[in-house]
C-alpha cells in the first residue's frame, strides 16, 4: 500500500517538473509582442523590435541580444508604431555600454521608414555592444538592446539547468522512496 502512495506521489511530482520544463523551454517562440525579450517600449508606449542575423554561419536563425559568433551580423529594426515610421529614426552600434565613451561600429542616419524595417550591417568581434535607435519626436523616442557576442551568459545556462536537475532530484527521490517501501514490505 506504502509502494502506490510512494509512485504516486513521485507521479505527481514528476507531472508537475514536466509542466515547469515546458514553461522554460518555450521562452521566446509563441509569446505575444509584448513578452518578446527582443521588444523594447519607449517611453511614449512605442515599440520597436530587433533582430540580429548571421545568415553566414546559420541562415534561419534569429538573435536577439545574444549573438553566438563574431563576424558581420544584419540588423533589422521593425518599427511596430506607426507613429515611428513618420518620424525620422537613427540606429548606432557602440562598442560597450556607455554611449558617450564608446566606440562606434555602425551607424544608420536619420531617415523616414514608411515600411516600419530598418536594415543595416555591422561587423562584431567579441564583447558587448549596445544598439542605440533613437526618433527624432517630440519629446525624442530613444530604445536600447544590450548585445553580447560570442560570450557565456551564465544566468541562461543556469536557467536552462533547473528544470533538468529538478527532474533529476524528483527521479532520485521516487527511486528511493520505491526501494525504502520495498525494503519494508520484504
Amino acid at each position: 500500500m506504502k509502494a502506490g502512495r510512494a509512485i504516486q506521489a513521485g507521479m505527481g511530482a514528476l507531472a508537475m517538473t514536466v509542466l515547469l520544463h515546458c514553461g522554460v523551454a518555450g521562452a521566446h517562440g509563441k509569446v505575444t509582442i509584448e513578452e518578446d525579450a527582443c521588444v523594447r517600449r519607449g517611453g511614449d508606449n512605442s515599440l520597436v523590435h530587433l533582430s540580429v542575423y548571421q545568415p553566414q554561419y546559420e541562415p534561419g536563425d534569429e538573435y536577439c541580444t545574444e549573438i553566438p559568433r563574431e563576424g558581420e551580423a544584419f540588423l533589422v529594426v521593425d518599427l511596430v508604431d506607426q507613429a515611428l515610421r513618420d518620424i525620422p529614426v537613427a540606429v548606432r552600434v557602440v562598442r560597450g555600454i556607455h554611449e558617450a565613451e564608446a566606440e562606434t561600429v555602425a551607424y544608420l542616419h536619420p531617415s523616414h521608414h514608411p515600411d516600419g524595417v530598418i536594415r543595416g550591417e555591422a561587423s562584431l568581434d567579441q564583447g558587448l555592444y549596445t544598439v542605440f535607435i533613437t526618433g527624432d519626436a517630440v519629446p525624442p523616442v530613444r530604445y536600447q538592446y544590450p548585445l553580447r557576442v560570442k560570450m557565456v551568459n551564465y544566468a541562461e545556462v543556469l536557467r536552462s539547468l533547473v528544470a533538468p536537475l529538478i527532474t533529476a532530484a524528483v527521479l532520485m527521490l521516487l527511486g528511493y522512496q520505491i526501494l525504502r517501501s520495498r525494503r519494508k514490505d520484504g
